[in-house]
């Protein structure tokens, strides 16, 4: 296992929000993470903002852990998991934001650990005309991707600039598309250069093709979460 893929020190924190699980140093968070929105302040939302209702003694406000806008209980009543975050439990969500995070957990339960167990893949470098087989896998912490054959590359998530997805295959109304590779643009540390890597799936058997195909489908998705992350 690599040095940097030892596990990095966490603390429990206790903010306005709830308990949450962080690591010790802010700069070794995973890439994917959002930041704690400041609440809209109780003198700025004298109505709920989503119905409009009026806050009085009995319609109390409560705050959206995700967005931190102000909201009656009606509008902000479900409590769900925001790994995102670093909540130790399910935390109060308006709709908006309920629905999105709940999409989000199918990432951090399923798709996250397809990245970590990894896939194999024939990897080209810039405009090289060879390639190399290699297995490519996202580290435990979350924050390197790790590619591993005669050659060995740590690629670290917070720099990839882009993730462009290949697919061939398709029907006259559309879909039925399958993943074959990836281009990956990245910046070499030290250096505002981008390097680029093509990933192309091997075709030795149905099995790898499958793993490869889940594989790059959850790639997709943390490119999408790196971004929301970057847009904060």
């Amino acid at each position: 296992m690599s040095g940097r893929e030892a596990r990095d020190a966490k603390t429990l924190v206790r903010s306005p929000s709830g308990l949450r699980m962080v690591p010790a140093q802010h700069a070794l968070r995973s890439p994917f993470g959002l930041d704690e929105p400041p609440w809209v302040p109780d003198k700025e939302c004298p109505r709920c903002m989503q119905c409009d209702t009026k806050f009085d003694f009995i319609t109390r406000k409560h705050h959206c852990r995700r967005c931190g806008k102000c909201f009656c209980d009606k509008c902000c009543s479900k409590k769900v998991p925001l790994p995102r975050m670093c909540f130790v439990d399910p935390v109060r969500q308006c709709a908006e934001c309920a629905l999105i995070s709940q999409k989000e957990t199918e990432f951090y339960d399923k798709q996250l650990k397809v990245l970590m167990n990894g896939a194999t893949f024939f990897v080209t470098r810039g405009t090289s005309e060879k390639s190399e087989m290699m297995v490519c896998r996202l580290s435990n912490n979350q924050r390197y991707l790790f590619l591993d054959g005669d050659s060995h590359y740590e690629i670290e998530i917070a720099q990839i600039s882009t993730v462009q997805i290949l697919t061939e295959g398709f029907t006259p109304g559309g879909g039925n598309t399958r993943a074959t590779g990836m281009i990956l643009q990245y910046k070499a540390p030290g250096s505002e250069e981008l390097v680029q890597l093509k990933f192309t799936a091997t075709e030795d058997f149905n099995s790898n093709k499958k793993l490869s195909a889940a594989w790059l489908a959850a790639m997709h998705k943390a490119a999408k979460l790196l971004y929301e992350s970057r847009d904060q």
